[in-house]
């Protein structure tokens, strides 16, 4: 596979987009002047596992904030004693008229719930695009990671921001002018997928106002059991989501002694039906590439069967965040979260 860009790169070349590039190389590689990224390559593979159960991370780019971009960004603190915070993304142009005011996305990013921030290069460009494309105000949350903090340390922070969306975001001076509190999204990629199902669980009883949460996406949302689908099970080589690195992560996530059945993991299995009861309509997408496309697939069909409206996308070729790294792929999911967002219907 070629190297390409991230979706939606600025026009102007910046040490920013030279980061950017750079790590896309890294990751997928250039056929031109390479093979594909082997798994020994692969980032999840390069995490570190120390005897006494701590870990040391790759490195991974990140990038501040700015307000001169074409999608400005700032960040604000969620819970401050834990280091929480939300990168709020505000497109230069939101709408035509002006007047409109743009549904607000609240986001969560993966990296398996063991790394990767708000502030990693290539989730920040993606937010930005997504930001302009959709348009919405995105407010992508940098959470607690494990296993420094297991889960259900995520899911609390998943809840915090949900939160948020009732106790401070109408105080934001971007939502205040640009936003719909009445038209809030909860969104999440890979793991990021998980805590906004999560999060939405939680949550589902709670009365937001002034926010209400009109649906859930979940862009191939990491989920796992014990016994393999057929797609897992093929996975041992797959250069964005190992096996290996597919159980290292859910291993160092899941609370000590719990199996990949618990439902943090599983929640198709371990989850009791009435938990969807009340549950905002969802999206799941996913592609055909992915190591969990299985999982994903009857994930969406538990849901359905358990009463919730499902907008079902798991059809499409591709594989594990590819929209991180080809802007076809990008482009291809924002049709879909625009879909979603501001039609209502199926993408």
């Amino acid at each position: 596979m070629s190297t390409v860009a991230l979706a939606n790169a600025a026009p102007a070349p910046s040490v920013e987009e030279e980061t950017k590039q750079s790590l896309v190389e890294q990751t997928m590689g250039d056929a031109a002047e390479r093979p594909p990224p082997s798994k020994s390559e692969n980032i999840f593979m390069q995490i570190a596992v120390h005897p006494d159960g701590t870990i040391t991370r790759p490195v991974v780019p990140s990038v501040p904030a700015s307000l001169d971009a074409a999608v400005s960004s700032r960040d604000v603190p969620l819970d401050a004693s834990l280091g929480t915070y939300i990168r709020l993304y505000l497109p230069s142009s939101p709408v035509d008229p002006p007047s409109t005011k743009l549904p607000i996305i609240l986001y969560f990013h993966g990296g398996g719930f063991v790394i990767f921030s708000a502030d990693t290069v290539f989730y920040h460009a993606s937010c930005e695009a997504m930001a302009a494309a959709v348009p919405a105000i995105v407010a992508s949350v940098d959470y607690r990671l494990a296993p420094e903090h297991r889960l259900p340390a995520a899911y609390d922070d998943g809840v915090a921001a949900m939160l948020w969306l009732r106790d401070a975001a109408h105080e934001d001076p971007w939502i205040a002018a640009h936003g719909d509190l009445a038209r809030c999204f909860v969104m999440g990629s890979s793991s990021g997928g998980n805590l906004a199902f999560n999060a939405a669980v939680l949550t589902k009883g709670v009365d937001l106002s002034p926010a209400a949460v009109r649906g859930v996406l979940l862009h191939q949302p990491y989920l796992g059991g014990v016994e393999r689908t057929p797609s897992e099970a093929a996975s041992g080589d797959d250069f964005m989501l190992p096996l290996e690195a597919n159980d290292k992560l859910m291993g160092l996530a899941l609370p000590v002694g719990a199996d990949r059945d618990h439902e943090f993991s599983n929640p198709a299995k371990a989850m009791a039906p009435e938990a969807l009861v009340g549950l905002p309509r969802c999206l799941v997408s996913g592609s055909d590439g992915d190591p969990l496309v299985h999982r994903q697939r009857g994930f969406a069909a538990w849901l359905l069967d358990g009463g919730v409206e499902v907008v079902a996308r798991t059809d499409r070729a591709g594989f594990h965040a590819a929209e991180l790294f080809v802007p076809e792929k990008a482009e291809e999911l924002f049709a879909a979260v625009r879909e979603f967002v501001h039609g209502g219907g199926e993408p």
